[in-house]
């Protein structure tokens, strides 16, 4: 504790250098000069409480929503001072909501220790003391030598030391990491892949020095010293050298790695990392709501403070005889009164801030969010997939988005790549029965014979069949120890690779002749036509995103040195020194017009003393522990340069299913979709023709290759200008990655205005920070439209994370993108039924849930307000505290949380055939302010009602007599407060129920339950209570007073007429405007009702046919026995009455709630009909 108090102070910061150094099996230096450096423990911990801080940081973190913190301010105000209200009013609710929401996190929370002490006890393998020790994950510290075996997950963060293999390879899958499937190769070096047995590593004089830790799964720089004889060798370590935790170990029976990074220091642990709260436009409209309610609140609380001053001016109203004042109360301070008596209105009318309002919504979200899941039209059989939901917070937001910014490669297209063409020193090539024949030239070859490659040819595939990181798996118990023993088995092998593309190239090559056969880390094989030939690996040149290009260096078989690359045209055209350049780059943009993903492939011949120098400067840059990547970065530039040309590839992406529909779908429901891929021009350009993304009328406006911000600001205005002069209904822009940059550079404002003027906007050669730029430029607008960005690949996370809401696909391009997304689906097409039913449902709920909540606390609490004008501002309650503390906790929370997890104004399938009826409730327009004020005056109307209507027709009521009876001026008796009250909240609790069923489109069994339930629940309680003397009760004011109340035929009389005087101008309303000013939505109700209707009916009348058909059948003589046969009894129908009949038809023709309003079953499974 005193360390951590320490490190937050900034006295004992946990790491004193940007590295550290790791002594492999813990041997530290001798002499007494060494400070040993502090590292964390191997633990994982994902949980957020522990048993001493559960109750402090919980309380901290719900008090800090502002409701809570609200009502334990009005708690501890009736606790200190003498207010109208018992504190168990406030008191009660409130430790509800808190209870349930710190039980439901509390519980949360345990699953999180169960599964961390799960991960933390498992049993592991150590070398200790010159023998192997198990004991457990926990226990690991940094420097420990770990053995994992085959099929296992790694327990820390561990540099590979050696395994089972000669050569200290080994392979593993990242799936739980980055969900890529594909093995991965990691290597050893060389001096301590000897040390395969306990003894050797035991002896094993090594350290480590590496970096500190961090989240980036894919970057490691270090170096380790070996000492040997002592002689110091030093070799760099990176990514390949590194395995992580939570990996697993495949096709290789054991590895022993020394711990680097343990705990929450490993790289899956720093990947935690909580993502940015997200907030939904409801949410913020409800805080809005929240404050003006407030507002009320202070407003009623200081005019009756005011008006009881005001009053009790004149003596008489001052001191009655019945209430004398004491001398203490006499001499008291006036300030201090009137803050006292404001306090107290302030408890009084407290309940118009709905405190119950939050864990309903928080309850709402969370059982909505299950819809999603179990919807089978989100569901993908082929992979097995269905929608999932990683945030319940943002489900009425997937109703309001009018952008949304997807990827092209795995997301519109289906991440499978096939081989098309190809260009070789300028000729276009064509695959044809596993032969590369020029373009325009038949095969007339017979079927098996060896074809004939002339040099370029055979060059241009070895290139690609050795260019890449393809790794091969065998069907063999325990892999492929050497994998070149395997030469003949290619039925066995298949290839694996995190880039479709290699895949696709290196069995496009199989196919041709020249096979891959695998590669040991030292070597790599390929087979041309039968002929075995083996390279000798001597350096890898990886890929990233900002060269956008990889190469190999080989040896030859003949002794030569050799370079390959490819990589996008981009990145290889402007490096070429020799070849059929501008053949190659027309037939590069023949390729990408067709919609094929394209690469370049280009090779570089070292001389002896080139490749010295190239061999020592990547070695000095890979031993580097400052500044590695730029260094790397600029030695791959001098390496790769002076390069000659091989030729082009040309690989088929296919388009996804129904993404032309969904795309039309989002269009006419208002919503703007905008691609952003990675993919060069002209490519991107083909594929969003043919996915619909751009029409072929479209007017396709252009901002590329800019060179300067002159040259780009003025071709804006050009642009801008272009759209006000055409009268063409639809523009698209396409933007490069290039010209993006210097547009977002100073001319934002322009660049926006063109893009808002465009239907479809296209931006290619994009890098994932670009994408996220784009969509926080579009986010941040004046207007603050909401977005949504959907992708399949670790590059679109930012992009991701950026949007209001993101979405990811579960592709071939690994998990990133699924786990940092709020929602994920299997296929673009699902993606219409997402935001254009689930979101219309959801957004249609949660706006009328909240503008309910608020209105029935007004109805609540404005009566209140009102009886203080007929009680001297006494502040004398109108309700009993019972009745105060369950209001919104029992009697009128049920209908409005089931009505808003069941609710559909229109049948899903209507959703989906009219994209159109989104219009109606996009820009929160449910929950507008011109709608808020609606419902909030709606309800002071209801409360006028509830108040003046009871006071008018029950006033004079001399019949009940309950206690707390007041002598009016005209000296008639007026029935008893109590009674008053509780006939006014029996009103409101009947007609708040009344009116959210007047609000119901859709009718399930639970509707009815809860609505009717909910009215027999509140006077069954007020009988029992009112009924029985509480001893628990230290006053029983309602002793006998509801009883009384319904025993009177005045009572239900006033009851009845105050209730229809309250719903019947809402009916009238909702009938003339459905009838005169109709909303879409509305229509598509009313046509929904005559098909439903219409075809009742006609099923009715073919029934009736029927069974007139079945009466002439049975008139007429028997037929034959084939006919017989043909018409079995079961397709006869029942005999029914003619009585039964006419009862049935108009049940079955009733319309809405004859259909919408079905029972049991179909109210739950209905919503899945669609």
């Amino acid at each position: 504790m005193l360390r951590w108090i320490r490190q937050q102070l900034g006295f004992d910061p946990p790491h004193q250098s940007d590295t550290r150094t790791v002594y492999i099996a813990n041997r530290f230096p001798q002499h007494g000069h060494y400070i040993p450096q502090r590292f964390a423990d191997n633990r994982i911990i994902s949980s957020k409480y522990t048993i001493w801080n559960f109750v402090p940081k919980n309380l901290f973190e719900q008090f800090r929503r502002i409701a809570n913190f609200y009502f334990l301010i009005i708690f501890l105000v009736q606790l200190m001072i003498d207010t109208p209200t018992s504190p168990v009013t406030s008191g009660l609710p409130l430790f509800f909501v808190i209870t349930v929401t710190a039980i439901k996190q509390g519980y949360e929370d345990w699953l999180r220790h169960k599964a961390d002490n799960e991960v933390n006890g498992a049993p592991v393998f150590v070398v200790r003391s010159g023998s192997l020790v198990q004991t457990r994950s926990k226990n690991i510290r940094v420097g420990d030598i770990v053995r994992v075996a085959k099929d296992e997950t790694f327990p820390a963060d561990l540099v590979l030391l050696s395994s089972d293999r000669a050569e200290g390879t080994c392979h593993i899958t990242t799936a739980s990491l980055d969900g890529e499937t594909n093995l991965k190769t990691h290597f050893a070096v060389p001096e301590t892949a000897v040390s395969q047995s306990v003894s050797r590593l035991e002896a094993l004089q090594a350290v480590v020095e590496c970096q500190q830790p961090e989240a980036d799964l894919y970057r490691f720089v270090g170096r380790i010293t070996v000492t040997q004889q002592g002689e110091e060798i030093v070799r760099p370590l990176g990514p390949e050298n590194l395995l992580l935790r939570g990996a697993r170990l495949k096709n290789t029976k054991e590895i022993f790695g020394v711990a680097v990074y343990t705990g929450m220091e490993s790289k899956m642990a720093l990947n935690y990392k909580c993502k940015s709260q997200k907030r939904s436009a409801v949410e913020k409209s409800m805080n809005t709501f929240l404050i003006i309610y407030l507002g009320i609140l202070l407003f009623e609380a200081i005019l009756s403070t005011i008006l009881k001053y005001a009053w009790q001016a004149e003596d008489k109203w001052n001191e009655p005889f019945y209430n004398q004042k004491t001398d203490l109360e006499r001499n008291s301070s006036q300030i201090l009164k009137f803050i006292s008596d404001f306090l107290a209105f302030l408890v009084l009318y407290n309940f118009i801030i709905p405190i119950s309002l939050y864990v309903t919504v928080e309850m709402q979200k969370f059982l909505g969010s299950f819809f999603i899941g179990w919807d089978l039209d989100l569901y993908h059989e082929e992979s097995d997939e269905k929608a999932q939901v990683n945030t319940s917070d943002l489900n009425e937001e997937l109703g309001q988005v009018e952008y949304v910014f997807t990827d092209k490669t795995g997301t519109l297209t289906e991440n499978e790549m096939q081989f098309r063409e190809c260009s070789i020193n300028g000729i276009k090539y064509q695959e044809i029965n596993g032969k590369l024949i020029p373009e325009g030239v038949t095969d007339d070859s017979p079927d098996g014979s060896i074809p004939h490659l002339i040099r370029e040819e055979e060059l241009f595939l070895k290139a690609v069949s050795l260019c890449h990181t393809v790794q091969i798996s065998y069907d063999q118990a325990d892999g492929f120890g050497e994998p070149f023993s395997h030469t003949n088995g290619f039925s066995q092998m298949e290839y694996y690779a995190s880039s479709p593309d290699e895949k696709a190239l290196v069995e496009a090559t199989k196919r041709m002749g020249v096979t891959f056969i695998g590669s040991n880390g030292e070597y790599m094989e390929i087979k041309t036509f039968g002929k075995a030939e083996r390279y000798k690996l001597l350096h890898v040149l990886e890929f990233d995103a900002n060269r956008r290009r990889m190469s190999v260096i080989l040896q030859t078989p003949s002794g030569e040195k050799v370079l390959f690359t490819k990589g996008a045209e981009s990145a290889i055209l402007p490096y070429i020194k020799s070849g059929e350049l501008e053949k190659t780059r027309v037939h590069v943009d023949e390729f990408a017009l067709k919609g094929l993903r394209t690469l370049v492939v280009a090779c570089r011949h070292f001389s002896a003393e080139e490749y010295k120098d190239v061999d020592r400067r990547l070695h000095e840059a890979r031993t580097a522990l400052q500044q590695r990547e730029e260094r790397l970065a600029d030695v791959f530039s001098f390496i790769e340069q002076d390069l000659e040309l091989l030729g082009a590839t040309g690989v088929e992406d296919k388009l996804q299913e129904k993404v032309q529909e969904t795309i039309e779908a989002l269009r006419l429901a208002g919503i703007k979709v905008w691609v952003l891929t990675g993919d060069k021009h002209e490519t991107a350009v083909s594929v969003s023709l043919s996915c619909g993304h751009f029409h072929r009328t479209m007017n396709i406006l252009e901002l590329v290759q800019q060179k300067s911000d002159n040259e780009c600001a003025e071709q804006l205005r050009r642009l801008a200008r272009r759209i006000k002069e055409d009268h063409v209904i639809q523009h698209g822009l396409v933007v490069d990655g290039a010209s993006l940059s210097l547009a977002l550079r100073g001319h934002e404002k322009l660049f926006m205005e063109v893009c808002k003027n465009c239907s479809a906007v296209l931006c290619c050669r994009m890098a994932p920070l670009q994408k996220a730029k784009v969509v926080r430029l579009l986010k941040t607008s004046p207007e603050k439209p909401i977005t949504l960005a959907i992708g399949d690949g670790a590059n679109d996370v930012s992009m991701i994370q950026e949007a209001h809401v993101g979405i990811g696909i579960m592709g071939k391009e690994g998990r990133q993108a699924v786990r940092n997304s709020d929602y994920a689906i299997a296929r673009f097409k699902f993606l219409s039924k997402l935001l254009l039913v689930h979101g219309h449902f959801y957004y249609i709920r949660i706006a009328t849930l909240v503008q309910y909540f608020f209105y029935k606390n007004v109805c609540f609490i404005t009566p209140q307000f009102l009886y203080q004008f007929f009680c001297l501002f006494s502040q004398q309650t109108l309700y009993d505290s019972v009745y105060l503390t369950l209001y919104n906790i029992c009697f009128t929370s049920l209908p409005i949380l089931v009505y808003s997890l069941f609710e559909q104004l229109v049948h899903p399938h209507v959703l989906q055939s009219k994209p159109a009826l989104y219009r109606d409730i996009s820009k929160n327009s449910m929950l507008s302010f011109k709608t808020f004020l609606y419902w909030t005056l709606l309800g002071f109307c209801h409360a006028f009602v509830f108040f003046f209507g009871s006071y008018i027709l029950m006033g004079e009521d001399t019949t009940l007599l309950g206690n707390g009876q007041i002598l009016r001026a005209n000296r008639q008796l007026m029935f008893g407060n109590w009674t008053f009250g509780t006939l006014v909240f029996t009103v409101m609790v009947i007609t708040v129920t009344l009116k959210l069923a007047l609000e119901t489109h859709f009718w399930t069994w639970m509707n009815h339950f809860v609505t009717w339930g909910s009215i027999a629940f509140y006077f069954i309680f007020s009988l029992f209570y009112g009924g029985i003397i509480w001893p628990f009760l230290h006053t029983q004011d309602m002793y006998f007073v509801f009883v009384q109340l319904l025993s009177s035929g005045s009572a239900w009389f006033a009851i009845i007429i105050i209730v229809t005087g309250c719903l019947f101008p809402d009916v009238i309303k909702k009938v003339l405007y459905r009838h005169l000013q109709p909303t879409s939505t509305q229509k598509s109700q009313m046509e929904e009702d005559k098909v439903s209707v219409s075809s009742e009916y006609d099923s009715a009348q073919s029934r009736n046919r029927g069974e007139d058909n079945w009466q002439l059948l049975a008139a007429s003589p028997p037929p034959a026995l084939g006919a017989a046969l043909s018409s079995p009894s079961l397709l006869r129908p029942s005999r029914v009455s003619r009585a039964q009949s006419a009862a049935w038809t108009p049940c079955a023709a009733s319309g809405r709630r004859g259909r919408r309003g079905r029972a049991s079953v179909s109210g739950w499974a209905g919503w899945w009909s669609g």
